[in-house]
């Protein structure tokens, strides 16, 4: 395959959702506009870098760390005000920031569903109240080493992060059933109760 081919070749999770995702969700919930359906429009993951008072290699290491997960630089976030009892004072960097839209975003949820979340230690599945009833969806990672792009030896110490998956979806209803349908390992019903 040429290197033409493999950059517009489109994402493998992209095609399920055009081809099986939009079918289901259109009979299912009756939608009569295929821009109806919804569907995933970004995903940010953030990382609390709390340490970073304290030791000033631990937001390098964090930078390096989200930016291999993401595959793209992360945003730096400043302390908007001064709290005394956290020792933090307005301005300093206390966190990092992704975005990610179009294919990488595609590419990102693909290993997300296929690689990561089978990698969790004692994985039952993911909680299905974690939306915010926009059909939002937000999971937190308790370790960046469940990413198979991050080398175990390479780290400094181990770190969660926040994945945040918004979608079009009006209703948690709609956004949990695109998810499932997409292929998100929701723990089962019997399970969640």
């Amino acid at each position: 395959m040429s290197p033409e081919a493999a950059v517009a070749a489109e994402p493998r999770l992209k095609a399920t959702y055009r081809e099986d995702v939009t079918q289901a969700m259109r009979t299912e919930f009756g939608y009569s506009n295929p821009m109806q359906i919804p569907r995933p429009v970004k995903v940010v993951l953030n990382i609390g870098i709390g340490e970073a008072l304290d030791n000033r290699n631990a937001l390098d290491a964090a930078l390096g760390d989200l930016t291999t997960i993401a595959g793209q630089k992360p945003v730096i976030q400043r302390a908007r005000k001064s709290i005394s009892n956290f020792k933090l004072r307005e301005g300093m960097q206390v966190g990092l920031t992704v975005t990610l839209r179009g294919q990488r975003m595609w590419d990102f949820l693909d290993r997300l569903i296929n690689l990561t979340l089978p990698r969790v230690r004692d994985f039952h599945g993911i909680s299905r109240r974690s939306f915010d009833g926009r059909g939002n969806y937000s999971l937190g990672i308790r370790e960046q080493i469940v990413f198979p792009e991050i080398d175990y030896n390479l780290i400094d110490r181990l770190r969660g992060l926040q994945v945040n998956i918004v979608t079009s979806a009006n209703t948690d209803e709609e956004g949990r059933r695109m998810l499932e349908l997409l292929g998100m390992p929701f723990e089962r019903v019997e399970d969640a109760a």
